[in-house]
């Protein structure tokens, strides 16, 4: 059996669930994704380096990728993971300048890989794909913001409770849960803290109740009391 590695990726090569270009039709997708390279990724392989030259914009049609950058010393800090519909590398697809992060594939991922000037062009002439791109953006500009705050303002473990708050989603049953319960590595490298500071922050969360592990999903039983958490450590 091949390995969650090399396993091929079954997965149509088209642009239909791509976010930004939902509002377009199919002729004119059909269009941009004749333009599209195809490039497939194992886990682990880097998709954009930092501050490397390119300005392509990549698709990620199917599989999923992460956002960070490594320090100097060699730590990561993670900034956001994307599933299919996502796109990255915009940013220096609009100004021309080095790559501001890196990215990596956090599993088999495919991408479509498009050229700045049609992705240019596609901005200019269809409203829709362009406000789809504004939109995106602001809410970059905003979790961006948010993060910042919190570096300037929490305390490692503050800021443990400030992301589970972000990454808790409602499941069937209306309690807020973060699916697959997440790997104290990568929480800490959202955070800018310790993988041994998410454990004692997980650890004291669930001898208080606040959280509840299950067997595929951490549950915030008490989603109040740890946003009140949070909010006191801020306002003190």
């Amino acid at each position: 059996m091949p390995s969650r590695k090399s396993a091929p990726i079954r997965a149509v090569r088209t642009l239909a669930k791509i976010d930004l270009f939902a509002a377009l039709g199919e002729a004119q997708r059909n269009a941009i994704e004749a333009r599209c390279q195809w490039r497939e990724y194992p886990v682990g392989a880097s998709v954009i380096d930092r501050e490397a030259p390119g300005t392509e914009v990549y698709f990620v049609v199917a599989g999923a990728v992460r956002v960070l950058i490594h320090s100097e010393s060699g730590r990561a800090v993670a900034f956001d993971d994307m599933g299919p519909g996502a796109c990255v590398g915009e940013i220096a697809a609009i100004d021309g300048c080095p790559r501001t992060a890196s990215v990596e594939a956090l599993e088999p991922t495919l991408c479509a890989i498009l050229p700045h000037r049609i992705f240019l062009d596609v901005i200019a002439t269809s409203p829709a794909a362009a406000m789809a791109l504004l939109k995106r953006m602001a809410a970059m500009v905003r979790a961006s913001t948010e993060r910042i705050l919190d570096l300037s303002t929490l305390g490692a473990h503050n800021r443990v409770y400030a992301e589970i708050l972000r990454l808790a989603k409602p499941g069937l049953d209306g309690r807020p849960a973060i699916r697959p319960i997440p790997v104290h590595s990568d929480l800490a490298a959202r955070v800018s803290t310790t993988r041994e500071t998410v454990a004692r922050v997980f650890s004291e969360l669930a001898r208080a109740n606040v959280v509840v592990k299950e067997r595929d999903a951490m549950v915030v039983a008490a989603p109040a009391r740890l946003k009140a958490m949070v909010r006191e450590f801020k306002t003190a």
